[in-house]
């Protein structure tokens, strides 16, 4: 058993933790830490049941599965958190997202993979195609915020109506880039594919019992894993939401750095230790496609689908984000593009993305200071 698994294994154990701490009235903080940690094992057993499915599913079906459910933790989390009236963290959450994968494990991937390997090599082409789609996702989520501060007296009816109109557009847009990648296009994602095969093959020879599983795996028992770590989430999420008001204010930080900087890591922490695995390894092509996969399924599919649930059921989910999110956003895509355009990377590109990254989460945690003084 690998070391990161083990330590999956061991954070089970905050599952019931957490449910004591809010049964037994623990505080806040104790309820919000532990629910946090809870939900760390639970997103990686869902993407590993996820990727067993697809395996039994055939490559065009389990590519749309991991399509679909890649980002699942940050869905129902971010679904609970709507429900629960806190759109302002959802929103920021999302933005936080993209702007997470993009510059914190894309960062770390590269530079941790210079470490090793003095230049990786990747594919320009889809990055240039991964490039053009974040920034349609881009002008998607700024043109309702410039409506917004440009237009006075527009009514939210209005704003939802556009927001609504806007992430159709952007679901269709989705569904167009899994067809382009799946179907029409699949040359360009070949050396991703092999090397996510070749990863497979490495794991089933390292390890029996992986080696087992890989190649027969059983179908229900996965469907199984999925649901019940799906159920588990929400149950979590629930928990992580309800403290989340109080146990930020009593640790100091503001709505919106808890949605920008740690919500995004709770979600898509086994992913981000996946990427930059893989990356340490050489295997720059398949670390970069969950980088800006995962951000790309967040800008076009998870924040579409938050605009329509909330219209829906009735809760304020529009498209007109903090203008400063916007901000932290574009230069998150700008950077990232720059760097990733000739498809090579090296440890001194990798230490840019993170300070960019860095230095956006230092500017979202005095957000309010500045904010006050102006």
């Amino acid at each position: 058993m690998s070391i990161r698994n083990s330590i999956f294994y061991g954070l089970l154990v905050f599952i019931p933790i957490s449910i004591a701490a809010y049964g037994l009235g623990w505080g806040s903080v104790a309820v919000f830490g532990t629910a946090a940690i809870a939900i760390l094992p639970l997103a990686a057993w869902m993407g590993t049941a996820t990727e067993e499915i697809a395996v039994v599913s055939g490559s065009t079906l389990g590519g749309l599965l991991n399509a679909t459910f890649g980002n699942a933790t940050e869905l129902i989390i971010a679904l609970v958190a709507l429900n629960a009236g806190l759109t302002d963290v959802v929103k920021a959450s999302l933005t936080g997202s993209i702007i997470g994968n993009l510059l914190l494990v894309m960062g770390l991937s590269m530079f941790l993979g210079g470490l090793r390997y003095k230049e990786q090599e990747f594919q320009p082409v889809v990055a240039r195609v991964n490039a053009s789609s974040m920034n349609l996702a881009v002008i998607a989520m700024l043109l309702p915020t410039a409506m917004n501060y440009t237009s006075e007296g527009i009514s939210y009816a209005a704003m939802q109506g556009l927001s609504v109109a806007v992430a159709i557009v952007l679901i269709g847009v989705y569904a167009l880039t899994l067809l382009f990648s799946m179907r029409t296009h699949t040359y360009l994602y070949d050396a991703g594919t092999a090397e996510v095969e070749a990863e497979l093959q490495e794991l089933a020879e390292t390890n029996p019992l992986d080696h087992t599983i890989r190649h027969q795996p059983n179908l229900w028992l996965w469907v199984g894993v999925l649901l019940v770590a799906t159920v588990l989430v929400a149950i979590e999420s629930e928990l992580l939401v309800g403290a989340l008001e109080e146990a930020t204010s009593q640790l100091g930080l503001t709505a919106l750095f808890t949605g920008v900087i740690l919500l995004p890591v709770i979600g898509n922490a086994a992913e981000h230790v996946t990427a930059v695995t893989v990356a340490m390894k050489n295997k720059m092509d398949l670390s970069v496609s969950v980088a800006v996969g995962s951000s790309l399924q967040i800008a076009l599919f998870v924040a579409p689908v938050l605009v329509i649930t909330g219209w829906l059921l009735g809760k304020p989910m529009d498209l007109d984000f903090n203008p400063f999110e916007l901000v932290a956003v574009a230069v998150a895509v700008l950077i990232t593009n720059s760097i990733s355009s000739d498809g090579r990377s090296n440890w001194l590109e990798g230490t840019l993305l993170l300070a960019a990254y860095v230095i956006l989460g230092l500017a979202f945690y005095f957000h309010p200071v500045i904010e006050g003084a102006v």
